[in-house]
């Protein structure tokens, strides 16, 4: 049986050029960088410049996404941006990234679910090109996580970086069978009863500022192996395969704890696990298109490559999905 799937045709990413160690930490907080190595795994992270922005880095980042399909800007006719951190509380980044690019006038907004929020995206815009909607779309993960941090809190300053990721999804004819490639299932979750793990404690609507994260870390980090746990295996039975048919894990990078528990969950050696938070830190909605973009890059992922990608973030929110890249 012939289905619509919504197939990756090009991955992106961007970095700010400034680097902030845990060395440089060091000199701001009461930290060290065995402490923070001991217990996330990185090493440093990308802040933006003063000239940087979440629109700026989102559309660098889309840029390369579709220079990387082999398209043009006019071909695309959705964006969808997951960002907690947007430059106004309106206009929509999406619509800035879509003016700053050239993108003919279409459907674009951007989608709120923390950590978990590129997952929710590639869901929403897999959703959008089946029904016909659209048939070529933008997926961005963009984040100046750096602009709602409190550098005095040692416990959440250490963990997070800026960055953006992108990846152009469009139609393709498949045999809806796992063996297509394009995004074969998505799965999506939140319990809002867990909201006071991780949030801020700001927002226009109340105290008119964007705020800054508090977290309670060891039941965020309890609550995320958990669950990933659980994710996992629903992903693998709803879609009948084995640990051993995953090719790739591409996870959520926010702690290496973490991410090596949802390894171990699926007996995979960590050499077919995509980490980068010990260089990029935790970026959000962006960690996970920065991974991919970054083994795409690298040779690691190829064509026909099964992946799995994972996140938890505030909300609580958590999700997965696979894709045949």
């Amino acid at each position: 049986m012939s289905i619509k799937r919504s197939v990756i045709a090009g991955t992106g990413s961007f970095l700010p050029p400034q680097i902030v160690t845990n060395k440089d930490l060091e000199k701001k907080v009461d930290t060290s960088d065995e402490w923070i190595v001991q217990r996330t795994g990185i090493t440093q992270r990308h802040i933006a410049g003063e000239d940087e922005s979440t629109v700026t880095m989102a559309t660098q980042a889309a840029n390369k996404a579709i220079e990387a399909s082999g398209y043009k800007p006019e071909d695309i006719d959705g964006i969808i941006v997951a960002t907690t951190t947007p430059d106004n509380t309106f206009p929509s980044v999406a619509v800035q990234v879509q003016a700053a690019l050239g993108v003919p006038p279409g459907v674009a907004f951007d989608l709120q679910a923390v950590c978990t929020g590129f997952v929710y995206a590639l869901s929403v815009a897999d959703s959008m090109i089946r029904s016909g909607a659209c048939s070529r779309m933008l997926v961005i993960g963009a984040e100046t996580m750096s602009r709602i941090l409190d550098w005095d809190d040692r416990t959440t300053c250490v963990l997070f970086g800026d960055g953006a990721g992108a990846i152009v999804l469009e139609a393709q004819e498949g045999e809806g069978t796992v063996k297509d490639r394009g995004v074969i299932s998505t799965h999506l979750y939140s319990d809002g009863r867990l909201k006071d793990l991780l949030y801020t404690d700001g927002g226009p609507g109340t105290t008119g500022k964007a705020g800054a994260i508090r977290m309670k870390g060891r039941d965020v980090f309890k609550n995320a192996v958990s669950l990933m746990n659980d994710i996992v295996g629903e992903v693998l039975d709803a879609n009948d395969l084995n640990d051993s048919d995953i090719d790739w894990l591409v996870p959520h990078q926010a702690n290496i704890r973490i991410i090596q528990a949802t390894a171990d969950k699926l007996s995979m050696p960590y050499e077919k696990v995509v980490m980068t938070v010990g260089k990029h830190g935790n970026t959000s909605a962006a960690s996970i298109p920065l991974a991919l973009d970054t083994a795409v890059k690298a040779g690691m992922i190829k064509k026909g490559d099964l992946l799995l990608f994972e996140a938890l973030g505030g909300g609580l929110t958590w999700g997965a999905a696979l894709a045949r890249f």
